[in-house]
């Protein structure tokens, strides 16, 4: 199937493009300001959707899985990303920051709970969220889960996905000199922030198409060179996160501390070939949750604009909007 036949079948899945009635942005403190945004109806059921990279941002078709007359959308843009600001900065800029962030955005929007979405680095940035504030969290909806384990890095990172993709990988490694090879975050990290904007915007775009490239069952590895602002800003952030190790406690925090939300419901929607998160952590999560429901999508890989993708997560939105009601919204 070609690119654009994709994505024709994807929007016949999306609701219609719609128009924030709210844009703001909002200072949450240590010098950054946050992009918010509000979609749909002010007085629907509140849905929050965390984006992926770290460093990706919002786009406007994030907008198009929900019900535009049921729900209040909630998008923002995190820390050193999109719109916010200050760009492509990682100063103060940890998963715990961006936690705290999305409950000032929760209180200054005046929401008592909500639906937290997300996919990939959003899917483990909510199960985070929803474990440190889970009186916040009503139901979550995650999408190529990715659990921020040092396996699941060096799967990506140190060969794993590579191995599928030989010709990609050699690509993404040659950048670097081979004594390197060992730890290629590392190796990037030091060309991500070496000062020299050049050097940095090269290494970004390297960085970001090797991830892109592996997105969608259907791009045989081949995407366009990502616009260098973007790319910088996207493989800065996603370097700093996972050299960091996303700021976790201890490897495996996430499926340590599942018991705190054992009892809220979610639907995990997670891509059979998907060469990013292995299906392997979406199978582990739902296994070890006895609220959450996983739907894998045969002939689908990690971008939410698969189709098989996009169709199960509005199906699964269309089904929460009709009765919020047992959800406590």
């Amino acid at each position: 199937m070609d690119k654009n036949a994709a994505s024709r079948s994807v929007m016949q899945h999306l609701y219609p493009a719609i128009d924030p009635f709210d844009q703001r942005m909002l200072d949450v403190g240590d010098g950054h300001k946050v992009y918010v945004e509000q979609c749909g109806n002010p007085n629907g059921v509140p849905v929050v959707v965390c984006h992926g990279g770290p460093g990706g941002g919002c786009s406007p078709a994030m907008r198009r899985y929900f019900d535009p007359d049921i729900y209040r959308i909630v998008l923002f843009d995190q820390r050193g990303c999109g719109r916010s600001r200050p760009h492509a900065s990682v100063k103060d800029n940890t998963t715990w920051h961006l936690i705290a962030d999305m409950e000032l955005i929760r209180a200054t929007l005046d929401i008592e709970k909500w639906v937290v979405f997300g996919g990939s680095w959003g899917a483990t940035l909510a199960l985070l969220y929803a474990q440190t504030h889970p009186q916040a969290a009503a139901f979550l909806a995650l999408r190529g889960v990715f659990l921020m384990t040092q396996a699941e890095l060096t799967w990506f990172y140190g060969g794993g996905a590579g191995q599928f993709w030989p010709d990609l990988w050699k690509r993404f490694t040659d950048l670097v000199p081979e004594d390197e090879h060992d730890d290629l975050i590392g190796a990037y990290h030091r060309r991500l922030f070496s000062g020299d904007m050049m050097q940095e915007t090269r290494y970004a775009r390297a960085w970001a198409s090797w991830e892109n490239a592996l997105a969608s069952i259907d791009s045989e590895g081949m995407v366009g060179e990502s616009p260098g602002e973007y790319a910088r800003a996207f493989a800065r952030l996603e370097n700093h996160y996972f050299k960091n190790a996303g700021f976790l406690e201890v490897d495996g925090q996430i499926m340590r501390d599942l018991p705190k939300i054992a009892h809220i419901p979610a639907k995990i929607v997670q891509g059979r070939y998907d060469m990013i998160c292995p299906p392997t952590s979406a199978w582990h999560l739902a296994q070890a949750w006895p609220q959450a429901t996983l739907k894998m999508v045969p002939k689908a890989g990690h971008a939410l604009s698969e189709v098989g993708i996009s169709a199960e997560l509005v199906r699964t939105m269309d089904q929460i909007g009709r009765n919020p009601k047992q959800l406590g919204l």
